[in-house]
């Protein structure tokens, strides 16, 4: 009698290449998001912080002194960053950060040190 059982290691085929379908198409599917800090390295805190970038932004109430902040977001259009706050002596402050571009991601540092100055740092990659 013969038999009629494909060898094992056609069985096994189909299975592979499921799996790699799978990996293939998770490649594909990455979000691209820009992870920022913004520290405060006063010995006051930060009040009404807002952070405005293109078609959206992020706040929080207060950064305590010595403290950070951290948010992720998703760029989309182009445009500069800003960053508005008001210092504990209520004096409102704003910084115009660099441009940013639909789909980039990386990290985004905003530091403002202790007399309220504003240095940002990015390293931002295109997709």
């Amino acid at each position: 009698m013969r038999n009629l059982e494909k060898p094992t290691r056609y069985r096994r085929l189909p299975a592979a290449s499921a799996v790699l379908c799978v990996f293939v198409s998770l490649a594909g599917c990455h979000s691209r998001f820009v992870e920022a800090t913004i520290d405060n390295q006063g010995s006051r805190a930060l009040h009404v912080v807002e952070v405005d970038y293109p078609s959206a932004g992020f706040g929080t109430s207060t950064i305590p002194a010595h403290s950070q902040f951290h948010y992720r977001f998703k760029i989309l259009g182009s445009g500069s960053v800003k960053i508005s706050f008001t210092d504990d002596m209520g004096k409102p402050r704003t910084s115009t950060g660099p441009e940013l571009d639909e789909g980039q991601e990386g990290s985004l540092s905003i530091t403002v040190n202790q007399d309220g100055n504003v240095q940002w740092t990015s390293v931002l990659r295109q997709p």
